[in-house]
């Protein structure tokens, strides 16, 4: 079928997947690459169910179905990226970020370090402080705080401890997700897909943490210790208002650094 770009990718990769990959014996095959009956095995799904996917009579399949078919193929991060898009592009479900109420943006207008986050992780809105920030990182970039932990190589830099902040970028995703949260399930679809093991071995029952420190080694000013805590904002929305403040004198230093080059930025 024309529109089958789904199982067209699957078929193609399923073909060109070695079977040394896996110590299976290559012997006197009609097709070159794996039989449908190794791949439904190695991803653990059923022969029928595969073929469907593949002739495109379903086009929706769930996120660790196709993480399991990406894990088998050996998928390149790219090429995960892209078999996620195809999925994606079989449904209906898109969303924009909700809008803040003024008063929000203008309690960030008076704030130094602060951005505000939807229980998905997306950042909805920042201070000037906060921008100075995180640009140099790649963190604007991804608008998403654990999108940019399990997608972005530049996260693995920003953050030596690394670990413990992805375990917490999943922990709240998976909670907002269990909580209903539509556009936190999404996402979790997502990584389940684009970030495969990295992502789903972080299924503990732990909650994410709203107050603490954080070491980033930052790109233009070095090492940075900052405190954070999580202040939930009025409204169903159920966003959240986080700020940084400086965990020692090094990082009060580091941070006026970075705000005076953010002004000489705009004045230019």
């Amino acid at each position: 079928m024309a529109d089958n770009a789904l199982g067209r990718f699957l078929r193609a990769r399923r073909e060109t997947t070695s079977p040394d990959r896996f110590g299976l014996p290559v012997g006197r095959r009609r097709t070159p690459g794996l039989r449908r009956a190794e791949v439904a095995d190695l991803a653990g799904i059923s022969v029928e169910y595969l073929i469907r996917l593949e002739r495109g009579s379903d086009r929706q399949p769930s996120a660790s179905v196709i993480a399991s078919l990406a894990d088998v193929f050996g998928l390149a991060p790219e090429e995960r990226v892209h078999l996620h898009r195809l999925v994606k592009a079989g449904t209906t479900c898109t969303h924009t970020p909700e809008p803040l109420r003024p008063t929000v943006q203008a309690l960030l207008d008076r704030l130094d370090h602060a951005y505000v986050v939807n229980p998905a992780g997306d950042l909805l809105a920042h201070s000037e402080g906060f921008r100075a920030l995180a640009a140099p990182t790649g963190l604007l970039d991804a608008s998403n705080t654990a999108r940019f932990t399990f997608t972005d190589p530049r996260a693995r830099v920003l953050h030596p401890d690394w670990d413990a902040i992805a375990d917490t970028r999943a922990a709240g995703l998976r909670a907002a997700a269990d909580l209903g949260d539509r556009i936190a399930a999404q996402l979790v679809d997502e990584l389940t897909i684009v970030a495969g093991h990295e992502f789903t071995s972080r299924a503990g029952a732990a909650l994410p943490r709203w107050t603490g420190v954080e070491r980033w080694a930052h790109p233009a000013v070095g090492e940075l210790r900052l405190a954070f805590e999580g202040l939930v904002l009025p409204g169903g929305d159920e966003h959240r208002l986080v700020v940084l403040l400086p965990d020692d004198d090094v990082t009060a230093k580091a941070l006026l650094t970075l705000e005076g080059e953010g002004e000489d930025r705009s004045r230019g």
